[in-house]
């Protein structure tokens, strides 16, 4: 998958997407991450990209001129359209199921703003969707393009050399992950759960799944609300929540 990034700051790009998981894609050309300066496309002769607001206020706005004109010279390169990605905390939020969404997508262009914003019309004209990464602001998109791409980039075939393991992950199934334990059996007093060490692997997945439904509805209720669960989840879920109350 090709990943476009239109920046005023390309130096930034790899950066850590060129280590472990990302940077084995990288050099296998499972993935490309491009970054496109967009003070490349001025026609100011200081190459400036942005200017005052219209009607006055704080902050300087990023022009839509060099930013049309370097997605316009993006679009020719390709035989098909690329997702357009305008990083903003106007958008819709990030989350697992939007990055397997995204994950099906031929290529994606992010638009990295800066200062106060991008031009109105940079939205009107090429933007096809605006994404957050929460509810704060950030010095500009670059942060999050690079978390987007890693996020991404893990829902790809051959990024992740055991093919199950992002299914895994927490929120990949809309609910958080399981406790997790490795060697040794005890550590400064806290033992492994007896169960993991059974050998028994139907009494090992039932506890995993009843361990991350426990955490999700200790820690992030409002995911269960969105999530469709089996009927062996609920029934999970009622065991969960009658444990809890008889500790009460």
């Amino acid at each position: 998958m090709n990943f476009d990034i239109l920046t005023i700051f390309p130096e930034i790009f790899p950066g850590p997407l060129a280590s472990s998981i990302t940077g084995r894609a990288l050099s296998e050309g499972i993935i490309s991450v491009n970054p496109i300066d967009i003070r490349n496309y001025s026609e100011d002769k200081h190459k400036n990209v942005d200017d005052y607001p219209y009607g006055g206020g704080v902050g300087m706005v990023m022009q839509p001129g060099p930013i049309y004109r370097a997605h316009e010279d993006l679009l020719q390169r390709y035989d098909y359209s690329p997702e357009t990605i305008l990083l903003s905390p106007q958008g819709e939020k990030f989350s697992q199921k939007l990055a397997k969404e995204l994950s099906q997508e031929e290529g994606i262009i992010f638009i990295c703003g800066h200062y106060e914003g991008v031009d109105e019309r940079v939205r009107d004209l090429v933007v096809d969707r605006e994404i957050s990464l929460g509810d704060y602001v950030l010095t500009g998109g670059e942060l999050p393009a690079m978390v987007l791409i890693d996020a991404i980039s893990r829902m790809l075939p051959g990024v992740i050399g055991d093919a199950d393991s992002p299914q895994q992950d927490s929120f990949y199934q809309g609910i958080l992950d399981f406790p997790q334990y490795t060697r040794p059996q005890e550590f400064k007093g806290f033992k492994v759960p007896d169960i993991l060490l059974s050998g028994h692997h139907a009494k090992i997945e039932r506890w995993r799944k009843k361990q991350a439904l426990k955490r999700t509805w200790l820690r992030r209720p409002d995911l269960l609300e969105e999530t469709e669960l089996k009927d062996e989840d609920i029934e999970l879920l009622q065991e969960i929540k009658q444990e809890v109350e008889g500790q009460d």
